[in-house]
């Protein structure tokens, strides 16, 4: 299954077919859509473990992005894993005035993103071509009646 999809107590309220739905089609507009992506819908408890573990940053964050280990061969279809904290993202959607569907599925083009191989914190001119490419892909999800904004 190219999706993987892992939802704790904070998840449950996330429609599980339709968040497949719309990252099977990042996986298209990626050109990866072979690759298999997982997917974890969390609570902030458990993302402040894991940020705290994997980036030494003891607080809550959005989303969490693990490429596939660079050790696997080559023609491994595993893209990597994606978590979420609905916690963050429902604080988040209610600052910026949209709902928690919208600003889940801009999380998950940011962890793809990410997981494609870009990073906004290792400069600036990175930051800009990530965000391009956040955009474009949320433009898409528009044209597909996948994405609402």
């Amino acid at each position: 299954m190219p999706v993987e999809l892992v939802r704790r107590a904070a998840g449950r309220k996330i429609a599980s077919r339709r968040l497949k739905q719309v990252a099977l089609a990042l996986l298209q507009l990626a050109k990866r859509g072979d690759a298999e992506l997982s997917l974890a819908l969390i609570g902030n408890a458990e993302m402040q473990k894991l940020n705290a573990r994997y980036r030494h940053k003891d607080y809550p964050t959005d989303v969490l992005s693990f490429a596939a280990a660079k050790n696997l061969p080559t023609d491994a279809p595993l893209l990597g894993d994606v978590i979420i904290s609905v916690d963050k993202a429902a604080e988040q959607a209610k600052e910026h005035r949209h709902k928690l569907d919208q600003e889940i599925v801009t999380l998950l083009i940011h962890g793809i993103v990410h997981l494609l191989g870009y990073d906004h914190e290792r400069s600036a001119r990175e930051a800009r071509i990530m965000m391009r490419m956040e955009k474009k892909m949320a433009r898409q999800l528009c044209d597909l009646g996948l994405l609402k904004v």
